[in-house]
């Protein structure tokens, strides 16, 4: 069984000890260890492609009916810097599920329902997305700095779908009319890329944090970019930033495409 689950702004979250997009402001002794801690909160729109299996028949669901729901979900980082080396890991999770009944948004074997059959399902997922990367500064100006960065993605996920039909659905039917299917999956991808903050203003106080990465692995392709303005302050940083992140992967895997899409806005802490 294959499930479309297309943009569905439902994703909010408040996470402690994150390094979501700036490299660190340049140290005042460059031997010293830095670290940043931010609390932020994001909201993407999420876009999925799931292959069901469900012994050679399929279905597609619309996911602007059937994910509209956060359960929870968590994401935290930490970030630590020494002179032009550092290290950053991400880790995200989600437990997403929704239910929608009486529709027609199914089709079955390719086509659409028999007249006058409707359909109820429910889908759930949960998932990891943890992100481990090295970095090496490469500029280090008092108005902008850069790293370059290596390390590994690893996505998880769990899905399970459960449907009922009711109506006429021929002799033989094209499918059960109530069953359940699940999936999971877990991808590991070497990454590289990017990231660092330009300063402007007067005082210097505002910034443009940014960050790029980009690899491929179990997966095809996988990429994901942050981008957006802060402030600062004696004690840390205001931020806004909108965050992408992107998986695509071969037709033939339970996991097809995965992306992560919005908004995210934050507080870091810099000791």
């Amino acid at each position: 069984m294959k499930t479309r689950t297309i943009p569905a702004c439902a994703l909010a979250a408040v996470a402690a000890l994150a390094a979501v997009a700036p490299t660190a402001s340049r140290a005042e002794t460059p031997d010293e260890w830095q670290f940043n801690a931010t609390v932020y909160a994001w909201l993407p729109s999420i876009g999925m492609d799931l292959s069901f299996p469900t012994g050679g028949s399929s279905a597609d669901v619309s996911g602007s009916d059937i994910l509209d729901a956060l359960n929870f979900t968590f994401m935290g980082a930490f970030g630590a810097q020494k002179g032009d080396w550092g290290l950053w890991t991400d880790v995200i999770y989600l437990d997403l599920g929704a239910s929608t009944k009486k529709t027609r948004d199914l089709t079955v074997g390719g086509g659409d329902l028999p007249v006058g059959v409707t359909g109820k399902a429910e889908l759930n997922i949960t998932g990891w997305v943890w992100t481990t990367v090295g970095t090496y500064r490469v500029v280090d100006h008092p108005n902008y700095q850069m790293d370059v960065l290596a390390g590994a993605r690893m996505l998880n996920l769990s899905s399970d779908l459960k449907w009922s039909l009711t109506g006429d659905l021929g002799d033989p039917p094209l499918i059960s009319d109530s069953g359940k299917s699940d999936i999971s999956d877990t991808l590991w991808d070497g990454i590289v890329g990017f990231r660092g903050r330009a300063e402007f203003g007067e005082d210097k106080k505002w910034f443009m944090p940014y960050y790029f990465d980009i690899g491929t692995g179990d997966s095809d392709l996988t990429w994901q970019a942050i981008g957006g303005v802060g402030y600062s302050f004696g004690w840390g940083d205001l931020l806004g930033v909108w965050r992408y992140m992107d998986y695509e992967m071969s037709s033939k895997d339970p996991i097809q495409q995965a992306d992560f899409n919005g908004p995210a806005i934050g507080v870091t802490f810099h000791f």
